[in-house]
């Protein structure tokens, strides 16, 4: 790398380069800073409901895989998509957290990522990540939407096939979801707070 104007790198590589500018990005505190697409962005503090809707399913995942990595806003690397996104929940085989490296996790290494759909992120929630998580090969992606515009829904995207999610189960929310193995649950989204 070298510095340009003692404040700027040049990198090798454009993901070189992006990760040196996410890692500079100063953001007020508690807000998400992600890559999306080559570019850095920054989404306000989640609301107090939001984050309650978080700790349940947690909850409920923690219990379903008790010996694997459930994480809230661990940082998942995709370069080829040029982007690093922090998930609601990470879902992590426990071998492949003991291989991640310190600041982010390779988004193959994960088996289930939730995104909670907010004013600031649905757009990029509902296209952009289901893209780049299944081109990253994650197995699935459940997507909980309380500003969809036909309505609250839970939309679980599975089977990754060159880019895109095969399968797609969607639910309105106050429905039970199924999420398959490893996890063999059913959550009862009659059990959300309201958006």
């Amino acid at each position: 790398m070298d510095v340009l104007d003692g404040d700027y790198i040049h990198a090798e590589t454009e993901w070189d380069e992006l990760l040196w500018l996410r890692q500079r990005t100063e953001a007020p505190k508690g807000c998400r800073v992600e890559l999306v697409d080559g570019i850095v962005t920054v989404a306000p503090l989640a609301r107090v409901r939001h984050q309650f809707l978080v700790a349940h399913v947690h909850r409920r995942l923690c219990a379903a895989v008790p010996t694997w990595g459930v994480l809230q806003r661990c940082p998942l690397a995709v370069p080829s998509r040029l982007g690093i996104y922090l998930p609601d929940i990470t879902v992590v085989p426990e071998e492949e957290l003991h291989a991640a490296e310190e600041r982010c996790l390779p988004a193959a290494a994960a088996a289930l990522v939730v995104e909670i759909a907010s004013r600031a992120t649905a757009r990029v929630d509902r296209t952009v990540k289901v893209h780049a998580y299944a081109s990253a090969g994650i197995p699935l992606y459940l997507l909980l939407d309380g500003l969809a515009p036909d309505g609250p829904v839970c939309t679980l995207h599975a089977r990754p096939e060159k880019g895109a999610y095969r399968e797609v189960s969607r639910v309105r929310c106050g429905e039970p979801i199924e999420l398959p193995a490893p996890f063999d649950l059913v959550i009862d989204t009659a059990e959300f707070p309201e958006a």
